[in-house]
């Protein structure tokens, strides 16, 4: 029989056994003991190697003053901008199936017993700690290792809101202005070297004419030419697989870097009734789930400048609360005119080209480019205001909140749209790129999963992009390579007629044809073959693998 309180001396000494390199530096880091600091640190262990409660050495070291550990953390190359993940002692607890007094005791032996055990410390930085602990020398060393002090915590305040140092909070002050003029620069000066056209052609191929249109608007808002009490509202017009979501992913990344919550997909097909706009800005008083926000506006209250706007740049949830969104930038999709922009794809490309040499040549673009405007006027807008487009369930679903009708009889909502944007279906060239992109997918799968190497020719570009479907795009191709290629090496993989180590070629023969070229009456086929060294290659025949090309299976 154990005395009492043994039980939760054991949990004590349970917990200490747990104990690693992260919690051994973060107590060293508190007492200032940089020798045996420094003796972990050379035999290889991490810096930012977290605390099991979530903070790093840095923060232990700033919060304390130990001004000598913290330059020798700086200096073995700690991550001056890290965050905390220890929130409260109660949170904390639950988080980690901790009971909330060895939460405190752990903290307080590890960190320090001066803070206050019922604040939240969830996102704070070391410069955040070095402040609220009044560490002058602590705050100067962090800045000088690039530190920014505009970075806010989990509840929203930045480092300067913790000083209570007359001193520390001027200091912050001071450098806050030149951080984000400095960062300013650094934006402008990569903008110029690596502008948004060519981050966004990265990762879409063709569409110049919607890639230019669309950078040419975040140019003139990143720069302050703008209206900065409306938000910039986009609308994404073409057929299905051509880069429309995939342009709105892009540019949230681009403004928003790697913060999830700065791009907010929404649905629309949830929003084909009428009622079920509730769903978007919550319930009214009243009604269940009326104390929960909508799906849409609980979103903005969290992340303001990523999502969308109705009625000139605000928001008001089912609790009657406005939310502000005037920095949002809103991207609508729709393929409603897809056809009439396929037909008129090639004045359409040849307006693009001519806007792309003018950017270059550093012309005037606007009064020279006429097409789009008459495009959108006589093509266009009548199509958008055609009563009965239910097929369209994102435009009805800002139908009713705008004008309350099935159709665009007035220009209220068409007038706040900034920029209509066409995307083109894909020319040959485009799609033999799209080709050649899905095939280096598999290729380095093939390699990195199989150890096998893939070689094509480049008749194999052109039979795999005669796949191409103008009513799904990108996806067309994604699936022809799948169905033509990716069978037949599975089937060869299963049949164990292919290993690890080998090398593939795919080439492509003309039944009936020998010499090569096609015909109405001739479907190539591609094959598959083993590259033998100093050999002729061996075809391999995988036997009627299932290539569902015109077939359909109820």
């Amino acid at each position: 029989m154990l005395p009492p309180g043994s039980n939760h001396l054991l949990n004590i000494i349970g917990q200490s056994a747990t104990y690693g390199v992260a919690e051994r530096m973060s107590r060293l880091a508190k007492r200032n003991e940089t020798n045996e600091l420094q003796r972990l640190i050379d035999q290889g262990h991490d810096v930012n190697q977290k605390h099991q409660l979530g903070w790093t050495p840095l923060h232990t070291a700033a919060f304390n003053g130990s001004e000598r550990s913290v330059a020798l953390l700086l200096k073995a190359g700690a991550d001056v901008n890290a965050k905390d993940e220890f929130s409260t002692a109660f949170r904390t607890a639950q988080k980690k199936h901790m009971r909330s007094f060895d939460v405190i005791f752990m903290r307080d032996d590890d960190f320090s017993d001066k803070l206050h055990r019922g604040a939240n410390f969830s996102g704070f930085t070391p410069l955040h700690y070095a402040a609220l602990g009044d560490s002058l020398e602590c705050v100067q060393l962090l800045l000088n290792a690039g530190a920014d002090p505009t970075l806010k915590d989990n509840s929203g305040y930045q480092a300067v809101e913790y000083a209570g140092n007359v001193k520390i909070k001027e200091f912050l002050m001071k450098n806050m202005d030149m951080y984000v003029k400095q960062k300013k620069r650094r934006e402008i000066e990569e903008s110029r070297r690596y502008p948004l056209e060519m981050r966004l052609k990265e990762n879409i191929v063709g569409q110049e004419g919607a890639i230019l249109t669309v950078a040419a608007t975040i140019r003139r808002r990143e720069n302050g030419w703008y209206d900065e009490e409306h938000p910039l509202v986009f609308l994404f017009l073409g057929s299905s697989g051509i880069g429309k979501t995939e342009l709105a992913k892009q540019l949230a990344r681009y403004l928003h870097k790697d913060n999830k919550k700065g791009f907010i997909r929404l649905d629309m097909s949830e929003y084909q009734e009428k009622h079920e706009v509730a769903k978007m800005i919550g319930a009214p008083p009243g009604y269940i789930g009326h104390d929960q926000g909508g799906q849409l506006t609980k979103k903005l209250k969290e992340f303001p400048n990523a999502v969308v706007l109705f009625d000139e740049g605000r928001l008001t949830d089912g609790q009657g609360k406005t939310i502000v969104c005037k920095d949002a930038i809103f991207v609508m999709t729709s393929n409603l005119a897809s056809e009439e922009i396929a037909n008129h794809a090639l004045e359409l490309r040849r307006e693009a080209k001519l806007a792309a040499e003018q950017r270059e040549e550093g012309h005037e673009i606007c009064e020279k480019v006429t097409i789009s405007r008459k495009f959108k006027e006589r093509v266009v807008q009548p199509i958008l205001k055609l009563k009965g487009s239910y097929h369209n369930t994102f435009l009805r679903a800002f139908c009713f909140s705008s004008c309350r009708q099935l159709h665009f009889r007035r220009d209220e909502f068409l007038g706040r749209i900034n920029e209509m944007v066409y995307f083109l279906p894909f020319s040959r060239p485009e799609l033999l790129s799209l080709v050649t992109k899905e095939l280096d997918f598999w290729s380095k799968m093939a390699l990195n999963r199989h150890d096998i190497h893939m070689t094509w020719d480049k008749e194999v570009l052109d039979v795999l992009a005669d796949g191409y479907d103008v009513h799904y795009g990108a996806r067309s191709i994604k699936h022809e390579v799948e169905r033509r290629v990716v069978n037949q090496l599975a089937a060869a993989h299963e049949r164990e007629l292919i290993s690890p180590g080998c090398t593939l070629h795919l080439t492509v023969d003309y039944p009936n044809n020998k010499s090569g070229r096609n015909s109405q009456e001739v479907t190539p086929t591609i094959k598959l073959q083993l590259v033998k060294e100093g050999k002729k290659n061996v075809d391999i025949d995988v036997g009627n693998y299932f290539v569902p090309e015109d077939k359909l299976f109820f």
